[in-house]
């Protein structure tokens, strides 16, 4: 499925109504540049979560979790300063287990920095639609785990 969103305020709407779509326990692996748009889908996926407080991307802290008060919520992970596979790898298994226990969506993004991707993922892939318009508005394309 592809989407074509006009701006910012489009693509936190988009995570919102997906939020609602994806059944509690999944992993959504974010793919796009920088700038694409990542964690501003992170953000609405957040909100129609439930979830109230600020979302920042975890570029430097690797992992934010946001829990809701009875269950769910968001595991948030930025693996882009994770050069090696390995590290990315480990970093992965260890927030997967934490989502699980919580049973909360994992939000992976720069899963391309782990050495295999996760079987049953939910997969997003967010670019610029005119690389030299930032302001042009975003590609998205979704694909459902088979």
């Amino acid at each position: 499925m592809t989407h074509l969103l006009a701006d910012a305020a489009a693509t936190h709407a988009f995570g919102r109504q997906l939020a609602q779509r994806l059944p509690p326990g999944s992993t959504l692996l974010l793919r796009g540049d920088l700038g694409a748009g990542k964690t501003c889908l992170v953000q609405g996926l957040a909100a129609g979560l439930g979830i109230t407080e600020p979302i920042t991307s975890p570029t430097f802290a690797l992992a934010q979790h946001y829990p809701l008060p009875h269950a769910g919520g968001l595991v948030h992970l930025d693996l882009y300063r994770l050069e090696l596979a390995a590290a990315a790898d480990e970093l992965f298994a260890q927030e997967e287990e934490e989502a699980q226990a919580l049973g909360a969506l994992l939000a992976v993004e720069w899963p391309e920095r782990l050495s295999v991707l996760p079987a049953g993922c939910w997969q997003l892939q967010l670019e610029l639609a005119d690389p030299t318009d930032p302001d042009a508005g975003r590609r998205l394309a979704l694909i459902e785990p088979r």
